[in-house]
């Protein structure tokens, strides 16, 4: 099972809608995929579920049927995580429901992380929570892929989730704040690594195997919501896509750019999508993604094309991310 987290600090970039778009792409190309909504935000859940599947979840006061349920216990220290409970999109699609009362858990892995150095064994199962409930979760469903939605922030849940990843890919906006986030992430990353594999050493239960290895290891960007005219991005937009292929290579490879490249020809770009505009409002109305949108859904004339052309663009990006995670498909 490989864990792939879409993480940007930079809000508005387009992430939640890419990890919707990429897990129903993978159960198309026939994997069992899990989306795990990490994000207290749960706008991936709000974009799987409507509204009166949401209020039944988050009306449970135990939280049973979302991923707070699952931790629940651990924050009222009555016991380990609670086992997680999926709901089923189609027969190879699962969601992990996210919960905005997800939020009360950040003190908790804040407070847990240096008292892990202390061999603190409850410190370690809180910190390790979001791994073992993915795990639990792709046992449960069978899953080979998890694909993990977290919100554009630096705090302490984010820190567990990406502990719990197998591997990054940094969604990107062509503007300004994307490359300062590229800038904050890279060293987060690192740092975050550096410490979980200092506080791994001192695991005190060193023979269960229940532990993250935390390898975060980044396979690439995507650059979403760019306009496009005659095949190529807006000048509005062209010295900030020219910046990222540098940016990325020094703040997250940690690498010296001698041979700038453009992000066409750039190996860490797995994909420039642009933005397709009325046809997301139109997908987000018929709660399905945009290639899947039908002329019954408003999906008319170049609307129908638009919506054609995703599906092969949105299939070669989950080819790609494949390739790099080690997925054959």
């Amino acid at each position: 099972m490989k864990t792939v987290t879409f993480f940007n600090n930079k809000g508005g970039v387009g992430k939640t809608s890419l990890v919707y778009h990429l897990a129903w792409m993978f159960s198309e190309l026939g994997e069992r995929v899990i989306a795990a909504d990490l994000d207290p935000q749960a706008n991936l859940s709000a974009a799987f579920l409507n509204e009166d599947i949401l209020e039944k979840l988050w009306s449970d006061d135990k939280r049973s049927g979302t991923v707070f349920g699952s931790v629940r216990p651990l924050i009222r220290a009555t016991g380990d995580f609670a086992v997680p409970h999926l709901v089923s999109i189609e027969h190879n699609l699962s969601l992990l429901v996210g919960d905005l009362t997800l939020s009360r858990f950040e003190d908790a892995l804040s407070e847990v992380w240096p008292k892990c150095l202390d061999k603190d064994e409850r410190a370690f199962r809180i910190t390790s929570a979001f791994s073992r409930i993915i795990a639990k979760a792709a046992e449960i469903a069978d899953a080979n892929l998890v694909l993990i939605d977290v919100g554009p922030n630096l705090g302490a849940i984010n820190r567990s989730a990406l502990i719990a990843s197998d591997y990054v890919v940094v969604p990107l906006a062509p503007d300004l704040f994307s490359l300062q986030g590229l800038r904050n992430l890279g060293p987060t990353l690192r740092e975050w690594r550096d410490g979980w594999n200092q506080r791994f050493e001192t695991n005190p239960i060193p023979d269960e195997l229940w532990l993250p290895k935390g390898n975060m290891k980044t396979v690439g960007y995507v650059v979403l919501q760019h306009a496009v005219r005659l095949d190529r991005p807006t000048k509005a937009f062209e010295k900030w896509i020219a910046q990222i292929p540098g940016e990325y290579r020094r703040s997250i490879l940690g690498e010296p750019l001698h041979n700038p490249s453009s992000v066409e020809s750039d190996t860490n770009c797995l994909a420039l999508l642009k933005h397709y505009r009325s046809l997301m409002p139109l997908a987000q109305e018929a709660q399905k993604p945009v290639f899947y949108l039908k002329p019954a859904d408003g999906a008319i004339g170049a609307h129908a094309q638009a919506a054609a052309d995703s599906f092969c663009h949105f299939e070669k990006l989950a080819r790609q991310i494949a390739e790099q995670v080690e997925i054959r498909i």
